[in-house]
């Protein structure tokens, strides 16, 4: 299917590939499996070659990854604000009584003020954390992080990684398929990091936790 869509890429109008590119970004966030990183270097590759431009391309990408991490995001936020309803609602149901076994309202509560300064963290580095793309936008939605920051830093994320991935399909030229060993040269370390920190957080925050119930 990959290699259909870039045979395509080569023959087709720029506003069909801006298009193109909308669509593979905003369905790389809702359906995960799906590449969106390859085809985006490949036209950094194909603008030189062609009439896309660098401007459109990038604008068109990015938008569309943003608006795929910003629907799931508010879906799960729609969600979350269903589990932890108060009084009788809908969301007092199995689901949300599984749930709250493990995250109780008042543990939550607690987790998004402990947490929240991470969780847009999270957003801003989304793009460049392996394989944690899509865990991002929906535990953003969990956490209630405020839906215009979480916007500002999808956009900013999304930006940031597709300037990389198209100067990195243009300067590659014929090899811009190697874009995803260089990738990693940012992803990696950034996710190396980012899960420490994670790590750290969530220890101090468990034996916060417990001290305070003792």
């Amino acid at each position: 299917m990959l290699e259909a869509a870039i045979v395509w890429l080569q023959h087709a109008d720029p506003a069909a590939i801006y298009f193109f590119l909308f669509l593979i970004a905003f369905l790389e966030n809702v359906v995960p499996p799906i590449p969106g990183d390859i085809p985006i270097a490949f036209i950094g590759y194909l603008i030189s070659k062609s009439d896309i431009h660098f401007a459109e391309a990038l604008l068109s990408s990015s938008l569309g990854s943003t608006a795929g991490f910003m629907l799931v995001y508010m879906l799960s936020r729609h969600l979350g604000m269903k589990l932890y309803a108060g009084g009788e609602s809908p969301a007092q149901h199995w689901l949300a009584k599984s749930v709250h076994r493990f995250f109780p309202p008042s543990d939550m509560e607690l987790l998004r003020q402990k947490f929240a300064t991470h969780g847009y963290l999270a957003v801003l580095a989304n793009r460049f954390l392996f394989g944690s793309r899509a865990v991002i936008s929906v535990m953003a939605g969990l956490m209630h992080l405020r839906t215009p920051l979480v916007l500002l830093a999808a956009l900013t994320s999304a930006f940031a990684w597709n300037v990389l991935l198209l100067y990195g399909g243009y300067f590659l030229g014929s090899n811009w398929q190697d874009i995803g060993g260089y990738a990693a040269l940012y992803t990696i370390p950034v996710s190396i990091i980012f899960v420490l920190i994670l790590f750290f957080s969530g220890w101090k925050f468990l034996r916060e936790r417990k001290l305070h119930h003792e």
